[in-house]
């Protein structure tokens, strides 16, 4: 049985471990908030882009828009996961979804690239037998989002460069209330010719539209890179909020293991301080009856 000692000692390690969890929980939660609060800034952006995708659409020559429908030979996935542990389930979720879909039939015969954010993630889609072309670390803030995304853009690029048909996916996780979760897939590429039909057939806000006078191809190749841009951006954000949700209900189970086990240290202090009275006492009573002896 372990002494008053140990289990003081064990039982101060336990409280300075609570402690910690207790950080880490009050740490996520604000993280959450900052990469909320930078989903939130991407709607005005995201209008902006919008309103000059719908200038532009006004006026595109025929033939333009590649549609969905089109063959693809070449398929590049981005897969968002985590650089850092205890957030439970997060990165095997959003891999074997994305793996999911990536042994799809509509996938059968395609050859895959696979751009993966984050060290842990990389792991679980290579176990599943799909190797990443490319691995990026995640942002540590909504500082180092744009960086990132800049990346990943200019390696879109280059890689569409080099193959012809391309299609581009994404995988991520987005949050839901609390500290859950759900695993989603957005298409970037090619884009939705019933949605830019819609985009272009929409009403201008005001009797003015206006107008442009440089060429269409460039003009329209720069408003999709910032589609694509808000797109990647908004992933990023969700992921990171997402995966800030994850460790605090992994900090939560762990939290709730540690008061568990300090219950247990704690009664088990106890009862070793007072058998240690007990023993004492018995000890002093046996040694006044030897002394009136």
């Amino acid at each position: 049985m372990a002494t008053l000692e140990e289990l003081a000692k064990k039982i101060e390690s336990a409280e300075d471990l609570q402690s910690v969890v207790k950080t880490m929980k009050t740490i996520a939660a604000v993280n959450i908030r900052q990469f909320e609060k930078a989903v939130e800034s991407l709607q005005d952006y995201n209008r902006a882009v919008e309103m000059g995708l719908q200038v532009a659409l006004k006026n595109k020559p025929k033939g333009m828009i590649s549609r969905r429908g089109e063959s693809w030979s070449f398929v590049c996935a981005i897969v968002f996961g985590s650089d850092q542990g205890m957030c439970g389930q997060f990165n095997e979720q959003v891999a074997s979804y994305a793996v999911e879909h990536l042994r799809s039939p509509e996938m059968e015969g395609k050859q895959r690239h696979i751009l993966a954010v984050g060290e842990r993630v990389v792991s679980s889609l290579e176990v599943a037998g799909q190797p990443v072309e490319r691995r990026f670390s995640g942002p540590g803030s909504t500082a180092g989002i744009t960086p990132l995304v800049q990346d990943l853009l200019m390696s879109i690029e280059a890689w569409g460069a080099r193959e012809a048909l391309s299609r581009v996916l994404l995988f991520h996780n987005r949050p839901l209330s609390g500290s859950a979760y759900e695993p989603r897939r957005a298409e970037l590429l090619p884009m939705d010719a019933r949605w830019l039909q819609a985009l272009a057939d929409r009403p201008w806000p005001s009797k003015q539209l206006p107008m442009f006078s440089m060429d269409w191809n460039p003009l329209f190749s720069s408003l999709v890179r910032q589609y694509l841009f808000v797109a990647i951006y908004r992933a990023c954000a969700e992921s990171m909020a997402a995966e800030n949700a994850s460790r605090i209900a992994s900090m939560q189970a762990a939290e709730k293991n540690i008061e568990e086990r300090l219950e247990q240290l704690r009664a088990g202090f106890r009862h070793e301080r007072q058998r240690t009275i007990t023993e004492e006492l018995f000890d002093i009573i046996s040694g006044f009856e030897a002394l009136s002896e």
